[in-house]
């Protein structure tokens, strides 16, 4: 009786894998980074003008107005980004998730998907910023291709240019990647404990649209600061974190750190119910397709 409640408590959203064995974890890996990548290219694909106007307002100094001309300027130059990033962040989420939430008591789940969550922003942003910085500099107009933007930034400002705003970046996306995540997960285990079945992948997009939209309000100031710092260029206008907040808070006011909100919101929103539906339809695609140990068995006797 015991043994069988402490199965009902077991964290809905993880995924058992059985004995740790490294074909598991490897698999586990690589089914990630399928899923990953395929969420993440549809759901940039489909949201990138929303982005493109986000960016053009927060980067807007007091009542400019905004060009919303070629709202899918950068496009090609940002999938090639988001591709592996998206990859690499669910390929070290989902086993990392795996490892943790064996190694943490059961009622500290969400440590387990907030920790997870943040492992896999570290291992993206190494790809993100990059392509961040290359997009947002198209997104205002100061480049018309790809290429040409990373050998100009490379050029006037060094390779370090290409990680313009690096530390604000972290500032924004690992807590949002974590946030969004540990959200995702908390809600659908509560859903499905209160379903007593596996959810449907409406419910999923869902409960990743409310979970991408309450996080991306709450991380809003961060990305205008992640967003200036990204675009200023050789300029330096900002010389920080903290010095880009006393500016903008000085020069246009407290509200102007939560310019481009609406956007954002929107955009996360849906694109978390993109996202996490895509996302789930996938690694249940790639589970359905496992072999079986009967399966294995039968090809080690041939």
């Amino acid at each position: 009786m015991r043994n069988s409640q402490l199965e009902r408590r077991q964290p809905f959203a993880s995924v058992n894998m059985g004995e740790e064995k490294p074909f598991d974890f490897i698999r586990t890996f690589f089914e990630g980074v399928i899923a990953g990548g395929t969420a993440g290219v549809v759901v940039e694909t489909a949201l990138y003008p929303i982005d493109t106007i986000k960016t053009r307002l927060q980067a807007a100094h007091g009542g400019a107005k905004i060009n919303l001309q070629g709202l899918y300027s950068g496009l090609a130059g940002n999938l090639a980004g988001v591709l592996p990033a998206s990859a690499v962040f669910v390929g070290v989420y989902e086993p990392a998730k795996q490892k943790l939430l064996k190694m943490f008591p059961e009622n500290l789940s969400a440590a387990a998907h907030f920790t997870a969550g943040a492992a896999g922003g570290i291992a993206a942003s190494l790809i993100r910023v990059p392509t961040e910085v290359v997009k947002q500099r198209m997104q205002t107009g100061q480049f018309t291709s790809a290429p040409d933007a990373v050998r100009l930034i490379v050029s006037k400002e060094g390779f370090k240019g290409l990680y313009a705003g690096y530390g604000s970046f972290l500032l924004r996306d690992l807590p949002f990647d974590a946030i969004q995540f540990c959200i995702y997960e908390q809600l659908r285990i509560g859903y499905k404990a209160a379903a007593k079945r596996d959810l449907y992948d409406p419910e999923n997009a869902l409960i990743g649209a409310f979970s991408g939209a309450l996080t991306g309000a709450i991380t809003t100031p961060l990305d205008v600061i992640k967003t200036r710092l990204m675009i200023q260029g050789s300029a330096n206008q900002y010389k920080g974190v903290f010095d880009c907040v006393q500016t903008i808070v000085r020069e246009e006011g407290p509200s102007a750190l939560l310019k481009g909100i609406g956007p954002r919101v929107l955009w996360i929103g849906i694109g978390g119910s993109i996202f996490f539906g895509v996302l789930e339809s996938t690694k249940r695609f790639l589970a359905q397709r496992r072999p079986t140990p009967h399966q294995n068995s039968n090809t080690k006797q041939d």
